[in-house]
């Protein structure tokens, strides 16, 4: 019985990258027609599964996934700011784009739904991961070919809860952001496309405090945004040389890149190592070890070298956390110091 239904998302494999699309249905009309592609996926395609590590908490101004199956999205792209809105129907995928950035969008529409990555180079060889996979057919590894609009909210995630980051991500990117091109999502509020480089670097220090981000993490993102097209570049890079390149600015450690090239990049090895609470997730799961620290976290996945991403997100998916011990960290307030 267990293997005819779908796992229901839970908190932690929303974290590993989870987002429930409602079935398809025939889409409402929409009055501003934009441009349009189909593509048909080689492999089985899940668009909430390759697509939602993409999603910044369930109210990110730039992602949502709408009734009729759709899943949009909104990026500043290099020839300029696009919405996007996917939709798998009959084994292909309907994608309609707006905005200066629409056909830059729908030329990369192969690499953001995975065509780029190769799920059979991953060989399960732990019972878990292997119903996992098993149950996880659609699963593929996006990329974005965007490092900026990735690099910006892992920062904001060091050191807090992901309550306080999807916040802070949701205030900076309303208020500084601009609206997206194209409709809004049927029964939604509209999208905002992230602000740009020169925009991140102009935020004053106040705006940051009332979002509820410190000094440092503020500091780092304008560092970043000082040398964005620097940045962008690591998009093109092998992951192990992104990662290099991204670490060169100050307060982008080993965390930070390898959750950014995991987006930007597709890197299937990058493991975000550094996290809270991963490495206990995964010694639990592999070998019922709940203090598994990082050491013991790589030495559990060394037999996934070359896709220990994968078998991370895997883990993610699979439900099996340690049982909780104590109550949820509560969320700080920096906004009102």
């Amino acid at each position: 019985m267990a293997g005819r239904f779908a796992p229901r998302p839970t908190r932690t494999s929303v974290r590993g990258g989870h987002v429930p699309v409602p079935a398809p249905r025939v889409a409402a009309a929409r009055p501003v027609a934009g441009i349009t592609r189909r593509w048909v996926p080689e492999e089985p395609l899940d668009l909430g599964l390759t697509l939602g590590p993409l999603r910044r908490g369930p109210g990110d101004p730039t992602f949502r996934a709408t009734p009729d199956g759709s899943v949009w999205r909104t990026s500043r792209t290099p020839a300029g700011p696009g919405t996007l809105r996917v939709a798998a129907r009959g084994g292909a995928v309907e994608a309609e784009a707006w905005g200066p950035g629409a056909d830059w969008f729908l030329d990369r529409l192969p690499q953001l739904l995975g065509a780029d990555d190769d799920p059979s180079a991953f060989t399960p060889r732990h019972r878990l991961l292997a119903a996992t996979h098993r149950l996880r057919p659609g699963l593929r590894l996006t990329r974005t070919g965007l490092v900026m609009e990735s690099l910006v909210p892992s920062i904001l995630e060091q050191k807090v809860t992901t309550d306080e980051a999807y916040r802070a991500w949701r205030l900076l990117v309303r208020k500084f952001g601009e609206p997206a091109p194209g409709p809004t999502p049927e029964g939604t509020y509209g999208l905002h496309v992230v602000p740009d480089a020169r925009t991140w670097s102009l935020i004053p220090s106040w705006e940051w405090h009332r979002a509820g981000v410190d000094g440092k993490r503020a500091a780092t993102v304008l560092r970043a945004a000082k040398v964005a097209r620097r940045m962008e570049e690591a998009a093109a890079m092998e992951p192990a040389d992104a990662q290099r390149r991204l670490e060169l600015i100050p307060g982008i450690g080993p965390w930070t890149s390898a959750e950014t090239v995991q987006r930007s990049n597709g890197a299937p090895d990058a493991v975000s190592v550094g996290d809270y609470h991963l490495p206990s997730i995964v010694g639990y799961a592999l070998a019922g070890d709940r203090t598994a620290d990082d050491a013991a976290m790589l030495e559990l996945l060394a037999p996934y070298e070359g896709q220990r991403h994968r078998a991370a997100r895997l883990i993610l998916l699979s439900g099996r956390t340690p049982p909780r011990r104590a109550p949820r960290m509560t969320p700080g307030n920096i906004a009102a110091l």
